[in-house]
């Protein structure tokens, strides 16, 4: 069975008996693994695909992904980014500072800007090595984390609670190219589709309610249209958000260590594919037992729902490889 049909069968709810999937949030970890540096993986997809299959191989990973940085669709609306050697690329300057910077922004092209059109490259060649055999991640960032990277992120907390017009106007904007540069993943080979807006747990539910469900629902609802799933990633702790979050349609959730998986359970309800949620600094820093037993006990409780097992959020660069072997080896109880 190849890990594609593994994944079907538990988005039908025929838990594999053998083994939990797992599929852990890998960067700079990947990129050092395969003797790269971070700049090169975030640049390069041919660097990322690399990076991404020798960790699949070696660690025994249910699916791959093209996640690297935020600034893919940030580089395609005209902000320079730049990618230090060992840290995450750098946005050297916000574009949006007004209301008419707001009204001027163009809707990009992401066949024609280079960093967009770089991930969708990188499907293509996950697809040509892969042959659709391995389920492949692909990436896009949310209407709220997009307007984060156009206007800085305190700027834009500001102008929900102060403008809702130049508040809904940028995140309009920021839907529309989401929703392009996911459908050309999906036409590139994804099967499905990540959403990054990590920033959403750093506001109430009332505010997610009044300027970011409606539009993270527009976005699932296109993503399926073209026939993928999608992962909705927000980091942090979430948990006032999940009775807005059961609503969405979202196939699979990552959640992070903060949150109690029993609860998420009874909130989002038995469809939902739950991806978490061991602590990433407790998998960096702990002993390969220690992170093997931690596992075990969160694997064991998981059986019979659906769930794929990963850290909280990125696996750290500094992770040692046996923990997160560790890892694996657990799922497998």
């Amino acid at each position: 069975m190849t890990k594609t049909q593994l994944f079907e069968q538990l988005c039908s709810g025929n838990h594999p008996d053998d083994r939990t999937l797992f599929r852990p949030i890998l960067m700079h970890f990947a990129a050092r693994f395969n003797d790269k540096t971070y700049g090169e993986f975030a640049s390069d997809h041919k660097t990322l695909v690399e990076c991404n299959l020798r960790a699949m191989e070696h660690f025994d990973l249910d699916m791959v992904g093209l996640i690297s940085d935020p600034y893919r669709e940030t580089s395609a609306f005209g902000a320079n980014v730049t990618f230090p050697d060992e840290a995450v690329p750098i946005c050297q300057e916000i574009i949006i500072k007004s209301i008419e910077d707001v009204k001027s922004l163009k809707t990009p092209d992401v066949y024609k800007s280079e960093r967009t059109l770089d991930r969708i490259k990188g499907a293509e060649l996950f697809q040509k090595e892969l042959k659709g055999a391995v389920p492949m991640i692909g990436w896009i960032e949310g209407p709220l984390a997009e307007a984060c990277d156009l206007a800085g992120i305190s700027n834009m907390l500001m102008y929900l609670m102060t403008d809702p017009d130049f508040s809904n106007i940028l995140m309009d904007k920021c839907v529309i190219t989401a929703k392009d540069f996911a459908k050309a993943q999906i036409e590139a080979g994804c099967q499905i589709i990540g959403i990054g807006d990590a920033i959403c747990s750093q506001i109430d539910a009332f505010t997610y309610d009044n300027f970011v469900k409606e539009r993270h629902g527009d976005i699932i609802n296109f993503i399926h249209e073209c026939g993928a799933k999608v992962k909705l990633h927000i980091c942090g702790n979430i948990t006032h958000l999940l009775p807005s979050i059961s609503k969405l349609g979202v196939d699979i959730l990552d959640l992070d260590y903060q949150i109690d998986m029993d609860i998420a359970y009874d909130v989002l309800g038995p469809e939902v594919i739950r991806c978490g949620n061991i602590d990433p600094v407790l998998v960096e820093e702990r002993s390969s037992d220690e992170i093997f037993e931690a596992t075990k006990i969160l694997v064991e409780k998981e059986k019979g729902r659906k769930f794929i097992l990963s850290a909280g959020c990125e696996i750290t660069v500094n992770t040692l490889h046996e923990n997160l072997m560790a890892m694996r080896k657990a799922s497998l109880y």
